[in-house]
């Protein structure tokens, strides 16, 4: 499987000069965070928003329904099982990222991994393994799937900053300070935010800190 469709918001090509590539939760689709970029393009006007959707047809709802995929199956939430599943969905990813990246004549170090829920999984998981080191890292909502079995001094080391609502009850909050933790150990950059009182969302906090970061890595 390949990853083929696709959403973008930003300037006519000739103005690109970053790329933020959005990648969505679980059952989700790229529409979705796609409607984040006008906000979020207040801070990086010269960037261009990509939403793709997920590879995969999403296996937790009715066959055939609509507009749901996933980057890999959460049917079991095992911690090994999930992060096979992350590494499966790797080569999709990069190999997109970086045929995007070279259509726009973008260099990789002015491209960001922005994603929501399994979406930040998949960024945790993809962009220190890409072959060129990407500015950053947007999470919101997410957990870190860690390979104790990586050699982390070979990875790239980009800043991340990690958002998470202290309400989430699908991901907890506490994926937020395990990923703090494992990521500031192996010599990450990484900065967090808790917006008080989000269920497992987006709210305009975590959209200004978002802006912010955008434009601290991107400038």
């Amino acid at each position: 499987m390949t990853i083929s469709n696709y959403y973008e918001f930003g300037p006519d090509a000739d103005k690109v000069k970053s790329l933020i590539f959005m990648l969505h939760g679980v059952g989700s689709n790229g529409q979705d965070l796609i409607s984040l970029a006008p906000y979020l393009a207040n801070a990086v006007p010269d960037a261009m928003f990509i939403s793709p959707d997920a590879p995969f047809a999403c296996d937790m709802v009715p066959p055939g329904y609509p507009n749901s995929f996933q980057w890999f199956s959460l049917q079991d939430r095992d911690p090994k099982v999930m992060l096979d599943g992350v590494k499966g969905v790797f080569d999709q990813v990069e190999e997109f990222v970086t045929a995007q990246a070279a259509r726009f004549d973008v260099p990789m170090d002015k491209v960001v991994l922005l994603g929501f829920s399994q979406g930040t999984m998949t960024s945790l998981h993809c962009a220190p393994r890409f072959k060129d080191k990407v500015a950053g890292v947007l999470g919101y909502s997410g957990a870190l799937l860690w390979d104790g079995d990586c050699d982390a001094s070979a990875l790239q080391k980009m800043p991340i900053h990690l958002i998470h609502g202290d309400y989430d009850d699908v991901v907890p909050v506490a994926a937020l300070k395990n990923a703090q933790e494992t990521l500031s150990a192996h010599g990450y950059d990484i900065k967090t935010y808790v917006c008080r009182g989000l269920t497992h969302s987006i709210d305009q906090a975590g959209i200004d800190k978002g802006m912010q970061f955008l434009k601290n890595v991107l400038s």
